[in-house]
């Protein structure tokens, strides 16, 4: 599966934005999806991930009650919502498609190339 991520930009402490990121290829709904993120200078970490058919969701306990993901597998799209952002927040974020859910990073083996988002204070 192929992955594109979009939506990124600067933003202010307190904005929303919504990121995107369209799949193709295999068939997207087999697939669990998830979002990292990689501030300068740190390692890339978790953030959200959702089910394949969305029922279950997780979040790191840095997003949890401001972001929140989606998908719709009739067009093949995962969606983070980001609210009340703050500067920690500023880091390119990644979509990514794996087997099964989880926080590690080598759960995923198919990343999109990343979208920045800035969140100036």
């Amino acid at each position: 599966v192929q992955l594109q991520a979009s939506g990124g930009g600067l933003v202010q402490a307190g904005d929303s934005l919504r990121l995107s990121c369209a799949a193709s290829g295999r068939i997207f709904s087999t697939y669990v999806m998830a979002w990292f993120r990689q501030a300068p200078g740190k390692e890339r970490e978790f953030a959200a991930s959702i089910t394949q058919n969305g029922a279950r969701t997780n979040y790191a306990n840095s997003v949890k009650g401001r972001f929140t993901i989606s998908r719709d597998n009739v067009n093949n799209m995962l969606y983070l919502q980001m609210d009340s952002l703050k500067p920690e927040d500023t880091a390119v974020y990644y979509c990514a498609a794996g087997p099964f859910p989880g926080w590690n990073q080598h759960n995923y083996g198919y990343w999109g190339q990343g979208t920045q988002v800035t969140v100036s204070s």
